[in-house]
């Protein structure tokens, strides 16, 4: 039987990556776009996730998935995928939507595969933590840092993402202690690969702090995360610092995080504890943090089209061999990974 396969979102930046890379690898994949744009073809579909009366033309594609690569602050897009049975990936949602979405999923009959790859790049840190520890319950902290290029062509979410939640504090995890914490506070001092070098770092709030303390239950989870720019980084501190972000308008704060270049490599590491000590992960994509997300999507895609996975709720790391997941990134064109005992 064919795979069709359905990206709600897919005429944004990540979701046309997630059309290349899936479409280069999988030929056979039918592969059908959703968007507010008309439709120019019979892979075209009008789809706007804030009107669940435009998801009936659906039904009559027989849509064995749906990735969703676009905000969908109702979840109308997991709520029909559960009620007619289609495997769904979401690599969307910040950690207070992420919640909401799996309270609502949990109190639902799930008849396909629910997969949540919110997490950092499309849900890796929690796959990837496993290549140095496979056993999972015995790490007992775990802290990631994120390298990000004003010059990487990151589109617009990650931008509206910070300007929406720069002012909100968030909770980093202690010995399973929830701390209230903010953007950009908490400086630490972390030398990163790749020529990088030593950069200040500071909290950053991604849905792997709840994943990983609340499902995997790692009692100490922290993510840091400094930009190119040292003075960029420094400034946004001092803004914070000082409560500048709380007398903003949306838009002004939007105009801040609201660059995108052309281009620039994505970097993130992770830094795991247990009883024997400590191992680093470090990951460069020189095509940058869409590339690296999309192609995370495309993997979860894989699984779920190429396995018989039980038909229940998954987190993206849940769904992976850990060793298969490494090496389909290592073996990506501009993705370099490097292990190390710290």
């Amino acid at each position: 039987m064919r795979t069709n396969i359905l990206i709600v979102g897919g005429k944004g930046m990540v979701g046309k990556t997630i059309h290349r890379i899936l479409q280069t690898r999988n030929p056979d994949f039918k592969i059908f776009i959703g968007s507010r744009k008309k439709e120019i073809s019979e892979y075209d579909l009008m789809i706007d996730v804030d009107k669940p009366e435009t998801f009936k033309p659906v039904l009559n594609r027989n849509i064995n998935l749906i990735i969703l690569a676009v905000n969908d602050k109702q979840d109308h897009i997991l709520k029909f995928a559960i009620d007619n049975g289609i495997d769904y990936i979401d690599i969307t949602k910040p950690t207070p939507d992420l919640v909401k979405a799996l309270a609502k999923a949990e109190n639902n009959k799930i008849t396909s595969r629910i997969v949540f790859g919110s997490g950092w790049m499309g849900g890796l840190v929690g796959g990837l933590l496993k290549v140095l520890y496979p056993d999972i319950k015995n790490i007992l902290e775990v802290k990631v840092y994120v390298y990000y290029s004003t010059k990487d062509l990151a589109g617009e979410s990650s931008a509206y993402f910070m300007a929406e939640n720069v002012a909100k504090p968030f909770i980093n995890y202690q010995n399973n202690r929830q701390i209230s914490v903010r953007h950009f506070l908490n400086s630490e001092d972390f030398r990163y690969s790749f020529g990088i070098g030593k950069r200040q770092a500071y909290n950053f709030d991604v849905p792997d702090l709840y994943i990983l303390n609340k499902v995997e239950k790692i009692p100490t989870v922290n993510v840091k995360m400094t930009y190119d720019s040292k003075s960029i980084t420094w400034l946004l501190g001092a803004f914070q610092k000082m409560r500048i972000f709380d007398i903003l308008s949306l838009k002004q704060r939007r105009s801040i995080f609201g660059s995108s270049g052309n281009g620039d490599q994505s970097v993130f590491e992770i830094v795991i504890k247990n009883h024997l000590g400590e191992k680093k992960l470090s990951l460069q994509s020189e095509k940058g943090q869409a590339e690296l997300t999309a192609l995370a999507a495309s993997l979860h895609a894989e699984i779920l089209v190429k396995n018989e996975l039980e038909n229940k709720i998954y987190f993206a790391h849940q769904i992976h061999n850990p060793e298969n997941l490494f090496q389909s990134l290592s073996e990506y064109e501009g993705i370099t990974i490097e292990t190390t005992n710290i």
